[in-house]
């Protein structure tokens, strides 16, 4: 992509029939709205096209199956994976931490064995490493942030030893919208031969993702927030570790054979798909991909940069708006106005037409190091435009009126 293409705004509201002329969606970061051929691809495969995967003999299931492992492919592509057998379709990332604390945590961490995790992590990145430490006799420790908002990968270094076996980090906050440096990241945590997991929710819609060249092993992200329908997401692991994995649910699909003797199971990824899956949701998925690949992750990430530093720049200079996180935040934009509650902001806004977020984000550890109860946040995506900018900053000085 040149860098023409990459500085001409984006028009591809047209694309997004839930968005109505005069609304203004600021909540991509908790969930994304579905283009057009997101939706032609559900409506498709309900309508014309369903049946089961991996079981019938008939055409209509063999060719549904040729579509759902098409997806399949397409998420490892998306991401690359050097295989679709390093894919596992999960109903979302919270679904696939747990899945790696459950079967690999369960089966390789010990008593005294160290989990490290951040300040500005999701519950989801946090609440399953709980479940598992308390299970074990594990211990969690927790990286603090720079003053920026940004995961401290100096102070990581410091606190890393080999009685750490997993990092698990966010790549892009949900609240701040800071980047890891997950390249060094990985390194510090492989230089103490501890395992490490990224959370790239945020990230993917945004940032391209190569983990082989990241050399993580564990990536996971969901794809409501890219554009792509709900209850569908994405495990990758390294094969080997992978392979090595037991299953953590049981029941259809994921067998190779069972007796009550003896069960066997069926080699990864089916081994961590018990069940009939979210058939039409993976042909979303596809389909969603697609749509990000097509317009291009570059220049969505510009698009993105642009309306973040034109929001911040416009709060910047609202008297009481405090803002939070990094200046070059991807594409997400935390505030607080001074004596008023972040839901009464929200509030007032949807009054004028404007959606955002107000609360803890599910990041409640990260309100109490950011010395708040809730942010209100406004958080960008690929229909978005200077005029929604235009609009949040019109709300927000008429909830200074209000609130005088």
């Amino acid at each position: 992509m040149t860098a023409v293409d990459r500085a001409r705004p984006l028009d591809v509201v047209a694309d997004f029939p839930a968005i109505p002329a005069g609304w203004s969606y600021l909540d991509t970061a908790a969930t994304s709205q579905k283009p057009q051929p997101v939706l032609d691809a559900i409506a498709r495969a309900y309508g014309e096209t369903y049946a089961t995967v991996h079981r019938g003999v008939y055409q209509r299931s063999a060719d549904m199956t040729l579509a759902y492992e098409a997806a399949r492919r397409a998420c490892a592509r998306f991401i690359g994976a050097t295989g679709p057998d390093e894919i596992v379709f999960v109903r979302g990332a919270t679904e696939a931490i747990n899945l790696v604390a459950q079967s690999w945590g369960a089966a390789n961490l010990r008593a005294g064995d160290r989990i490290l995790l951040s300040q500005l992590e999701h519950h989801s990145n946090i609440v399953p490493w709980q479940m598992l430490a308390e299970r074990v006799g594990a211990h969690i420790d927790v990286c603090p942030l720079t003053v920026d908002g940004r995961i401290d990968l100096d102070a990581a270094e410091a606190m890393l030893t080999p009685a750490h076996k997993l990092v698990s980090l966010a790549h892009v906050s949900n609240v701040l919208g800071s980047v890891l440096d997950a390249p060094r990241a990985v390194k510090l945590a492989h230089a103490v031969g501890a395992k490490i997991l990224i959370d790239g929710c945020q990230a993917v819609a945004r940032l391209p993702v190569d983990v082989a060249t990241l050399g993580c092993d564990f990536y996971v992200f969901s794809g409501h927030k890219l554009y792509g329908p709900t209850g569908i997401g994405c495990l990758w692991a390294r094969g080997d570790i992978l392979d090595a994995m037991p299953p953590w649910q049981g029941g259809g699909s994921m067998i190779d054979r069972v007796t009550f003797a003896r069960t066997t199971w069926a080699p990864a990824p089916t081994r961590f798909e018990a069940g009939t899956p979210h058939i039409v949701g993976a042909l979303g998925f596809h389909a969603a991909i697609n749509y990000v690949q097509g317009i291009g992750l570059d220049r969505i990430h510009a698009h993105e940069t642009a309306l973040v530093a034109q929001a911040r720049d416009a709060l910047r200079g609202i008297n009481s708006v405090s803002l939070f996180g990094p200046e070059d935040a991807a594409g997400i934009v935390s505030f607080a106005v001074e004596g008023v509650h972040p839901h009464d902001v929200g509030t007032i806004l949807d009054e004028g037409h404007v959606a955002i977020r107000a609360g803890h984000h599910c990041a409640q550890p990260l309100m109490e190091t950011l010395g708040v109860p809730a942010t209100a946040r406004a958080s960008f995506g690929v229909y978005n435009g200077p005029a929604d900018v235009d609009a949040l900053v019109t709300g927000i000085e008429r909830v200074r009126r209000i609130f005088g």
